[in-house]
């Protein structure tokens, strides 16, 4: 038996104005300073004073948020006592709030403890909204939570189906503020969401047209975006691939790309669509003829030709690689700025955290330890895997 799990989707322009139409005391917003200062937090409270909702804001979500970050927001919502949490920012302003919402409902489970085998329970205490204001991670519509583990310098990936929020507010008018460089790293996150949950080993029926539509999307609207942040058209649509992703890809899981993704940004504090966009090449190429027959479906869904003969899995790796170099994304660990000699100091642990990554499970060709070294110094060096 299996489950496909999503929240209310209220999209396109002026869904905000959905906050206006709750029913509620009192609403606990989890954000950060820069949602302050762009003035967004202000449109999220005068919806809700609509409402007749009261409101209080928490700002201190860090990229990369802590799971004491979390435990300290958890506790000021316990303070304060809200029917709603809404979050309101990236994914990481998402992921913060899914664990805070937890530790609302739950004070007994440890927000590092929570893992898709051990049910929550439903939400009793405050129902969580998300309000993405970047195209990438898909965080308003899924159920995991990337935080990091402070002490061991790593991402951990943590999460159950309670967590999903209970409604998703995509509206485009938050993704305007977005620079050129936050437009591409996250518009290759929304692609490696899709290209990944397709073609992992949970893949299924329910999450495919999804994900499918989602590629399409971002090869389609992401150098738009990218050249003209103003493209409105070209806004809207991305924002909703990253929902439509999202959907998808958690009810599939992604793979390696994530993995090695997630290990390089615990360690060097790598942006997570940029790490997760450049790897998502060498994947492909490593996981190879595993999935010949579903790179072929995608390379399809593009209008990429693949010449009788040749193999459909170096031609969509290729095509990612000419995509991101479009909208100036590294091809290569090293063009990140990494040194070489850090890169080598690190290589161990990012082995190890890589290979402790949950997607690894769903990843249609796992590497072993050796192999995972490998695929990281290939991708220092830019060089298309060939083992």
């Amino acid at each position: 038996m299996w489950y496909f799990v999503s929240p209310e989707v209220v999209y396109g322009r002026d869904a905000v104005t959905r906050l206006a139409q709750l029913e509620g005391k009192s609403a606990f917003i989890v954000t950060d300073a820069n949602m302050v200062k762009l003035g967004f937090v202000d449109k999220v409270k005068e919806q809700l004073s609509k409402a007749g909702i009261k409101s209080t804001v928490f700002d201190g979500v860090e990229p990369d948020p802590s799971i004491e970050t979390v435990n300290k927001g958890a506790s000021e919502i316990s303070r304060y006592g809200p029917d709603w949490i809404v979050a309101l920012g990236g994914g990481s302003v998402m992921d913060a709030a899914k664990g805070m919402s937890a530790g609302y409902e739950r004070p007994d489970v440890k927000v590092e403890e929570i893992n898709p085998f051990t049910p929550l329970g439903p939400r009793k205490k405050a129902k969580l909204i998300g309000i993405p204001t970047t195209s990438g991670t898909g965080a308003e519509a899924t159920w995991g939570m990337v935080l990091t583990v402070t002490a061991e310098q790593r991402k951990g990936s943590f999460g159950c189906r309670e967590c999903t929020p209970d409604i998703a507010i995509v509206d485009p008018a938050f993704a305007l503020a977005m620079p050129p460089d936050l437009t591409a790293q996250t518009g290759l996150d929304t692609l490696t969401h899709a290209v990944e949950g397709f073609t992992s080993t949970w893949k299924n029926d329910f999450s495919d047209g999804l994900l499918l539509r989602a590629i399409q999307l971002v090869f389609q609207y992401l150098p738009r975006a990218y050249k003209d942040g103003h493209d409105m058209e070209a806004r809207e649509k991305l924002h909703n691939a990253a929902c439509i992703a999202g959907m998808g890809f958690i009810n599939s899981m992604c793979a390696l790309a994530h993995a090695t993704g997630h290990a390089l940004g615990g360690v060097f504090h790598t942006p997570h669509g940029r790490a997760v966009g450049l790897f998502l090449p060498y994947t492909i190429e490593f996981i190879g003829d595993a999935r010949e027959e579903l790179w072929a479906e995608i390379a399809y869904s593009i209008k990429l030709e693949v010449p009788k003969g040749k193999k459909a899995a170096p031609i969509l790796a290729q095509a990612i690689r000419e995509l991101a170099r479009s909208v100036k994304e590294p091809l290569s660990i090293k063009e990140t700025g990494i040194p070489s000699d850090s890169f080598n100091n690190c290589i161990e642990k990012l082995v190890d955290n890589a290979m402790m990554d949950f997607q690894l499970v769903t990843t249609a060709r796992p590497p072993n330890s050796e192999e995972t070294e490998k695929f990281f110094r290939y991708a220092y060096d830019g060089k298309s895997i060939d083992f």
